[in-house]
């Protein structure tokens, strides 16, 4: 079998490193990453310029883009062979609620939503390194049990894993996405020349954070794991809306 490895933290960000040891004794594993942490760019794609991919000294694969297109890439003839599933991860920080709606990480693994076998997306709930072999446990036992798993295609697991030795964790809960409140306002900046700026704020609190959510799953010392999917659309919205529409005839 024949994994690729992505993230958004960049190709040499310490938990992608931890990812690809786990995986590495399981599947044949090819890493493409970006050059730099490209957090928060969602599946953004470049278009206006080319890529560029070098191989390091390590074997990864480094590519001046976005984690979307690292897959796009390794998955449409940068690589001899294509992949069978795609992992991403293992990020630093969590990407909960309505985090994945920004998130890198999880756009990599949307971008691996073509094959048959369903993605990951991993991500750890902290910025410090020092738990990386808690979220790798999980991961490698995860991936390795997905053949038993009864999913549609294009399916993406969403994997939260909380900041806690791997004795301290509870166990695994599956879990719906729970929701943030709005973020704090952007910081005001004004450079030595007078110039004004703006850095995006912290990410809002949880605002649903009820059972059954995976903020709530994280917060009892549980790992979530959250299905996705791309379709968006609003189902009940549909039928609200015919009427209004046939009012207008």
């Amino acid at each position: 079998m024949r994994i690729l490895i992505s993230n958004d933290d960049g190709v040499a960000a310490p938990g992608l490193a931890a990812l690809h040891q786990a995986l590495a004794d399981y599947a044949q594993c090819t890493v493409i990453a970006p050059d730099q942490d490209r957090s928060g760019v969602s599946s953004a794609l470049t278009l206006d310029r080319p890529l560029h991919a070098t191989t390091l000294p390590n074997g990864y694969i480094s590519l001046n883009g976005t984690p979307t297109d690292c897959v796009h890439l390794g998955l449409n003839g940068l690589l001899p062979h294509c992949a069978d599933m795609v992992v991403s991860g293992i990020n630093l920080g969590a990407n909960l609620g309505d985090d994945v709606l920004y998130s890198g990480t999880v756009g990599a693994a949307l971008e691996g939503r073509f094959l048959e076998r369903p993605a990951f997306a991993f991500s750890l709930l902290s910025r410090q390194p020092d738990n990386l072999p808690t979220a790798a446990y999980f991961a490698r036992l995860l991936v390795a049990a997905h053949e038993q798993l009864d999913l549609p295609p294009r399916t993406v697991l969403n994997v939260n894993i909380p900041n806690l030795p791997l004795e301290h964790i509870r166990g695994i809960k599956l879990t719906r996405l729970g929701h943030r409140a709005r973020a704090a306002a952007p910081v005001k900046v004004v450079n030595p020349r007078g110039k004004e700026g703006y850095w995006i704020s912290v990410a809002g609190d949880a605002e649903d954070a009820s059972p059954g959510t995976d903020f709530h799953a994280v917060m009892q010392g549980y790992v979530s794991i959250t299905p996705l999917q791309l379709d968006r659309t609003y189902q009940d919205g549909l039928n609200r809306l015919q009427p209004w529409l046939e009012a207008l005839r």
